[in-house]
């Protein structure tokens, strides 16, 4: 898996040992390709707008990042800058083209937490009637009717505990429907196995697609296929996504030709290997790289 770390020179002698080792591995098999690719959208005002995106034929997920003020009776998104007016309707577009939109919590500040077991019961009751299917008097839409396809778990900050029992309460409001189920979850942990702070959310068993950040911690990212095995391992029934930098300068980059050669070959053999995340929007429409992943994904 090669790196961009130019200062770590055990991370470099380690992308070139991929470059040799994935040449002589072959390209990725096609029966197992999934074609999804995931993105996260929201973190830079320059990527343009969510219909952009999802109009870019290059995503089946996207994610909204984040909602991250929540858990002592506050609620907060931040967006970057990018207007809320008309987020809806760029959400019900999306929709329309069969791209499904989470909204991620939590993120790399320090204003939430789920101090008690009410503040999850809490956070999942705002969460249901602010961005999903409900519609609670004197709760605000800032999406109006739009409803966000589910939730994803990006916990970075403060304790792992009464997340498994948001998990539990967000999935409860899932059995007055039939059909369908309106609240579906992902979580976005760290590579290393496993990541405490979602740990027993996952536990669950709620959970239909874990997003693995294989970047932003060159000790994981140099044994990045231990920690996919571990992964893959613990959760069988989940779908296991393979989470990338679209930034040359970011540790855990991936140059295409190992993506293809190096990379691929390896996670395309997990049986509930579910695709490749992008992180993020704004830097996957500088570098294009999501036109690699999705052609091999």
């Amino acid at each position: 898996m090669a790196l961009a770390s130019g200062r770590a020179t055990s991370l470099i002698a380690l992308a070139a040992l991929l470059s040799v080792v994935g040449f002589l591995a072959g390209p990725a098999a096609a029966t197992g390709k999934t074609g999804q690719v995931t993105v996260f959208w929201g973190r830079n005002k320059a990527e343009g707008s969510l219909r952009e995106a999802c109009d870019s034929g290059m995503y089946t997920i996207v994610i909204m990042s984040f909602l991250d003020v929540y858990g002592h009776g506050k609620y907060s998104l931040d967006l970057s800058g990018h207007p809320i007016a008309g987020i809806g309707n760029d959400i019900k577009h999306c929709q329309s083209k069969n791209i499904l939109v989470f909204l991620s919590i939590g993120g790399f500040g320090n204003k939430y937490s789920l101090p008690t077991s009410q503040s999850a019961a809490d956070v999942a009751d705002y969460l249901w009637n602010a961005y999903l299917a409900g519609s609670r008097r004197g709760v605000s839409r800032p999406f109006g009717d739009a409803a966000v396809d589910g939730i994803d778990f990006f916990i970075e900050h403060g304790s792992p505990d009464h997340y498994d029992e948001l998990a539990r309460c967000l999935w409860s409001y899932n059995k007055a429907y039939r059909a369908r189920t309106p609240v579906q979850l992902t979580a976005t942990p760290r590579c290393a196995y496993p990541d405490q702070r979602v740990e027993r959310a996952l536990a669950t068993g709620l959970f239909g697609r874990i997003h693995v950040r294989f970047y932003g911690d060159p000790s994981c990212a140099a044994d990045w296929q231990r920690e996919w095995d571990k992964w893959t391992a613990a959760y069988p029934a989940a779908q296991i996504y393979v989470g990338l930098p679209a930034s040359e300068q970011t540790v855990g980059y991936v140059h295409p030709k190992n993506l293809y050669y190096g990379v691929i070959p390896v996670v395309q053999k997990a049986a509930n290997y579910g695709g490749i995340m992008i992180w993020d929007r704004y830097d996957d429409k500088r570098t294009n790289y999501s036109s690699y992943a999705k052609e091999w994904a």
